[in-house]
């Protein structure tokens, strides 16, 4: 294209009756570039946090395998990736000024001749989302670890993860991931992250419970050296004390010593699993029987111990009790009320909470889930809800 002379920008601006007193002086006068084609740059919308951490130098990723919806993770959070379209052609000139930057430098040339090296009709919006983590367990749980005299460990076929492996397959963020891995208790074993067999894990916790008790400690002073020397010749030592970390919360007293103050709901609730696992109904109150004489001397059993793990049927006579959990239920929001009211066709939301407590976004409330995803309504003087949506 042509230069463009100050004679000819003067004539444009008085065709389009536009007065040059009340513009800047400096002129840009916009052309093609020779190879400018779209969809070779992509734009994407940052907010200042995410924003800062680029200009730190630190990465942003793209998590997710063909099939799945692409998240954009930094090191803490996770993102949903959505593209957005613009009414208007968002042009890239490199070296462009902004009026702000022309106004502080007098001296700008009068007309600056810029090249477009792109253009594009929309950008990446970014959207802060729940890291989709579901898939960790499921991989996990693929080959869970039955301890070290197990043979199915020596001939498994099953893939074996580390924190890298696991960082390209679950989408979601390092410090989410690492997060998650502590809070469904896994264990690092030969370098691969491993999660316990239930019956191995409830082995191991017996041993304890029972060394406990032999030994007449306080449950809020469990020595680590002693449980290691103990239990050592039965089980790995690391095992024990991965099970003391996942019952127990760490400390040390002045004198240096490691202690586990051991958490009572936990241990209750894994007894509660554990004799529930194998029944399809049980009668409550033949059940809170068998729990209280169940578990270790000096705890108490309580129902709500067993939020998101089991569920009573207060509808039936006698009332029953069976095993529900969170974990088994779908992760998309319209899926996981679905099965829900598959289950039961109407919820209070004091035993529907514990199962949908996990899906609210930031900020987001219990409440608020259920106005979308249900409809409410009173059932003798109570509030209940049901699927806004025939459950086929």
């Amino acid at each position: 294209a042509a230069m463009r002379s100050r004679a000819e920008v003067d004539a444009t601006l008085q065709t389009a009756k536009l007065n040059p007193a009340e513009l800047l002086p400096a002129v840009h006068c916009l052309s093609f570039g020779p190879q400018v084609g779209s969809g070779e740059c992509c734009l994407l919308q940052l907010e200042p946090g995410l924003c800062a951490e680029l200009e730190a130098g630190r990465s942003l990723i793209i998590r997710g395998e063909r099939d799945e919806h692409a998240v954009l993770c930094s090191k803490d959070k996770t993102y949903d990736m959505k593209i957005a379209d613009t009414s208007n052609m968002l042009l890239f000139v490199p070296g462009c000024k902004t009026p702000e930057e022309l106004n502080a430098d007098p001296a700008s040339c009068n007309i600056i001749h810029s090249q477009i090296a792109g253009f594009s009709n929309n950008y990446w919006e970014l959207r802060r989302c729940r890291p989709k983590l579901k898939k960790l367990r499921k991989l996990l749980m693929e080959d869970p670890y039955e301890g070290p005299d197990s043979q199915k460990d020596q001939t498994s076929t099953f893939s074996k993860y580390t924190t890298e492996d696991l960082l390209s397959l679950i989408q979601a963020s390092e410090e989410e991931l690492l997060q998650q891995l502590q809070v469904i208790d896994a264990c690092k074993i030969d370098g691969y992250w491993r999660i316990l067999d239930f019956d191995y894990e409830m082995k191991l916790l017996n041993h304890v419970t029972q060394l406990i008790d032999s030994e007449s400690w306080p449950l809020s002073k469990v020595p680590l050296c002693l449980c290691l020397e103990e239990l050592g010749s039965l089980e790995p030592k690391e095992m024990i004390e991965h099970i003391l970390l996942s019952y127990g919360r760490k400390y040390v007293d002045d004198a240096g010593e490691v202690f586990f103050e051991m958490r009572e709901d936990k241990i209750c609730r894994a007894i509660a699993r554990m004799l529930l696992q194998n029944a399809v109904k049980f009668n409550l109150s033949e059940f809170e029987e068998v729990w209280r004489q169940s578990v270790p001397e000096g705890m108490t059993t309580r129902l709500d111990q067993l939020k998101g793990l089991a569920l009573v049927d207060k509808s039936s006579r006698p009332e029953t009790i069976f095993l529900l959990k969170v974990e088994d239920l779908p992760e998309d929001n319209q899926e996981r009320f679905n099965s829900l009211f598959g289950i039961r066709e109407k919820w209070t939301e004091v035993d529907i909470t514990p199962y949908i407590q996990d899906l609210c976004a930031e900020k987001q409330t219990v409440g608020a889930l259920l106005t979308k995803y249900a409809r409410s309504s009173m059932l003798n003087g109570v509030k209940v809800y049901n699927s806004r949506r025939p459950i086929s």
